[in-house]
């Protein structure tokens, strides 16, 4: 198996940043033909996501669909750093997806891309992806 990091700079507390062309690389430099892909991210505050990746409006929209939903609830939380929401949030989305790989790339839809999901940023964040073969 090759395991690859990917490193992700985020500017917004929300945000679903494309690392499509990243997991595309670490794919193509496995040497895997035929197999899987998993894209995991290594933080509580932050998941993985395949979501429309052409409509630059989409990851937007969902980071903002976040901040509404976490905005809604009524609830209290009494996680001292303040971050419980990102914390919920990875937790909903989570922390990893399994891709197919054919023909030695990502078997991703046509609009299809890979998001990290930033819950707790800005940060620097960091995302393996591990190649195996079937």
């Amino acid at each position: 198996m090759k395991v690859t990091d990917v490193s992700v700079e985020t500017t917004e507390r929300y945000q679903f940043v494309s690392i499509t062309e990243e997991v595309r690389r670490a794919v193509r430099e496995s040497g895997v033909e035929e197999g899987f892909c998993l894209v995991s991210s290594t933080h509580t505050t932050g998941a993985i996501t395949v979501n429309e990746d052409y409509d630059r409006d989409v990851p937007r929209d969902l980071a903002a669909a976040c901040g509404a939903l976490v905005g809604s609830l009524d609830v209290r939380f009494h996680h001292a750093e303040g971050n419980s929401d990102s914390h919920l949030l990875t937790s909903f989305f989570g922390q990893s997806q399994q891709l197919l790989i054919r023909g030695g790339e990502p078997d991703l839809g046509r609009w299809q891309g890979v998001f990290f999901a930033e819950f707790d940023g800005p940060r620097r964040r960091t995302v393996r992806v591990a190649c195996a073969s079937a």
